[in-house]
């Protein structure tokens, strides 16, 4: 097949880790590694965000990058973007219009789904949809501060009524689909997001710390937190969850991200709400900002960690928790959204209420005070990961997809030739008569 995958902000030769740069970023480079593994050839179509960008590059053998020019070719927040979409649409109709033909469409975001309904409308192309995150959850966690204009539900509403399959990335994911915008259970198909094996995987911890370099005794317990930096990530749940640690655990909190290798709250504004929190709750000698770093770096940093900690608002899926187990680290989680999925409460970590502190801080106490059972709660999400959210097995279930999708367009066309065909004519009625 030639597929096309749109992701019109989130581009996957960007890295992971500044304001608008995460897991689908991540999602949209593996996706596109494996499918183009499997045989496939992969367009990739984003926006034009730097004027040295060239207009197409080759990411690996049968993966190709365009940088679809739309808007000032600059960083645009994705929440300002709308506007710009006709352009987008329109050079992307250009693009495969005078293109070798594209079979189907697999847009992720709810703007690239835009795209996708105008590329079937004028070119007859299938697409399918990963929304990433729904707007009306958005609304619900975070009301008046959503920045998205209010169209956005009106638009993922005829999506969801348009596309050809909807792809659900947990349980929650599809539950929100049918509870908030009336899907048809029929047409949503669950495909998880995946970890990659070859980047992935344990490593001695002490060895892992002296490769970083960092500043710790033996003994420390090191928490984790890695990602994007902003406030619905709920990293200053983390920070609070120090206060409530007795002073004799020798706890060590590390936060990797941020829009630079240095943390600099002026480029990161997030990094100086986050410092203000530690000196509020008298924890500002235990945290350590660390910058963004690259993929090739962050195995270490997972390894080098006694436990991971993600407490967000809500997040749709979050593949930090796959890549933190993949590395036979325990992971304490939000009991919200893609975590209660991925996570095993009990088994690969634990789930706690979101923003709470108190119990994020019992856990780690917990985890502290038996390192046996640390050890094998990170034995159990390598089991689990491994079995479940590899990239190879996510993009052989979206390949499943595409397929029936496909299958269900030939058999339609079919039906309507042979429709044509058995229609009586005139010359019909007037044999009769």
């Amino acid at each position: 097949m030639r597929i096309a995958l749109i992701s019109e902000h989130a581009s996957p030769l960007s890295g992971a880790g500044g304001v608008d740069a995460g897991g689908q970023n991540v999602y949209v480079a593996q996706v596109a590694r494996c499918l183009a593994q499997a045989g496939h050839q992969v367009d990739v179509l984003t926006r034009r965000d730097h004027p040295d960008q060239p207009a197409m590059t080759v990411m690996r053998p049968g993966v190709r990058v365009f940088h679809i020019p739309a808007g000032p070719a600059c960083f645009i927040p994705k929440e300002r973007l709308l506007p710009v979409m006709p352009a987008f649409t329109r050079a992307a109709e250009q693009l495969l219009r005078h293109g070798p033909r594209c079979d189907l469409v697999h847009a992720n975001f709810f703007m690239s789904g835009l795209v996708a309904q105008q590329l079937k409308a004028s070119l007859g192309i299938p697409y399918v949809v990963t929304f990433h995150a729904l707007g009306l959850v958005r609304r619900e966690h975070q009301g008046a501060a959503d920045g998205f204009p209010g169209m956005r539900i009106d638009i993922e509403r005829k999506l969801v009524d348009d596309a050809d399959a909807l792809i659900a990335e947990c349980p929650q994911d599809e539950h929100d689909l049918v509870r908030l915008y009336n899907a048809d259970p029929a047409r949503i198909r669950m495909v998880p997001c995946g970890f990659d094996a070859g980047e992935f995987g344990p490593q001695h911890r002490l060895r892992a710390r002296a490769e970083l370099g960092l500043d710790l005794a033996p003994d420390d317990f090191v928490i984790l937190q890695l990602g994007r930096l902003v406030p619905r990530k709920g990293v200053d749940n983390v920070i609070r969850s120090l206060a409530h640690l007795p002073r004799s655990i020798p706890a060590r909190l590390l936060i990797v991200g941020g829009d630079g290798p240095i943390p600099d709250a002026q480029r990161t504004p997030e990094i100086g709400r986050l410092r203000a929190v530690a000196q509020e709750v008298g924890v500002e000698d235990r945290v350590h900002f660390i910058g963004q770093r690259p993929r090739e770096a962050l195995r270490r940093h997972y390894a080098a960690a006694n436990v991971f900690v993600t407490t967000p608002w809500y997040e749709p899926f979050g593949i930090t928790p796959l890549e933190a187990m993949a590395c036979g680290t325990p992971v304490i989680a939000s009991a919200v959204g893609g975590l209660q999925y991925t996570v095993t409460d009990g088994v690969t970590g634990h789930l706690v209420p979101p923003k709470d502190p108190e119990a994020v801080a019992q856990c780690l106490s917990h985890l502290h005070a038996n390192p046996r059972l640390a050890l094998a709660m990170g034995r159990a999400g390598m089991r689990r990961v491994r079995s479940l959210f590899t990239w190879e097995r996510v993009s052989q279930m979206l390949l499943d997809v595409y397929g029936e999708v496909l299958d269900t367009g030939r058999r339609a066309e079919l039906a309507h030739h042979i429709d044509l065909h058995d229609r009586p004519t005139l010359k019909d009625f007037s044999a009769v008569n």
